[in-house]
């Protein structure tokens, strides 16, 4: 399990490299991109924890890239790395939601406390395993009670956390939906009844599940059993 993906956005080959190189030592999983476009259809194909990425590049600014990214994905935390150190374009670079602005030239074991930081306060994979449920089509962020289906976020529930959390969890094992029904408590003690739970079920299934990708299986006279998509 790594510590999470990273795509650093970097048009110096050597540097890119040498990110690259210390990122994936200290644990992550990285992609490099030289250009807007490549970080565009990478950022459009993949789910990504965080984003380093520079100011100048060959094909665009990468200002305007991070205020697209934040806009399709508010959550991502994107860390500027560049030789821009003017301090209107740090202030910029945080007005456009940015994380963490690092000049170069830069210290790595900074640079890696920073990135650790940032995925920490994201509340990202790096919080725990159990915290984060993906399988490329389906992303459930229990650290941030966030969701995404495909490119799209979805509106879940607390109530539906809950339950995606207890499924998610005993992934492949049949949960009788008086186990289910147990683990429904609100913090006030207020009681969900049976009905309550099959409704809840129906409209999970229809917010997380697509053609093709199907996550909750009934057990005819048993409950629910979490199938991982497969």
């Amino acid at each position: 399990m790594s510590a999470g993906k990273i795509m650093v956005v970097e048009d110096d080959l050597a540097l890119s490299a040498g990110l690259c190189f210390e990122l994936d030592m200290n644990g992550y999983l990285t992609v490099a991109a030289y250009n807007t476009g490549k970080a565009r259809q990478l950022a459009a194909t993949e789910d990504f924890d965080l984003v380093l990425l520079d100011v100048n590049l060959p094909d665009g600014n990468g200002m305007d890239l991070c205020r697209e990214l934040k806009e399709d994905c508010p959550q991502l935390p994107v860390i500027f790395l560049t030789a821009n150190d003017l301090e209107e374009d740090v202030v910029a670079g945080f007005d456009l939601g940015a994380d963490d602005y690092v000049t170069k030239p830069f210290s790595m074991k900074i640079l890696l406390k920073r990135v650790e930081a940032a995925l920490r306060h994201a509340g990202g994979k790096e919080q725990s395993p159990k915290d984060l449920w993906a399988d490329g089509f389906l992303s459930l962020d229990f650290g941030s009670l966030t969701a995404r289906r495909g490119q799209e976020q979805i509106a879940i529930t607390p109530n539906e956390y809950k339950l995606l959390r207890v499924l998610t969890e005993n992934e492949g094992n049949v949960l009788t939906r008086q186990t289910l029904l147990g683990k429904l408590w609100d913090s006030e003690g207020n009681y969900i009844d049976d009905h309550t739970l099959t409704v809840t079920m129906n409209r999970l299934r229809a917010k997380i599940e697509g053609e093709g990708h199907t996550y909750i299986r009934t057990v005819r006279g048993m409950g629910y059993i979490w199938t991982g998509g497969r």
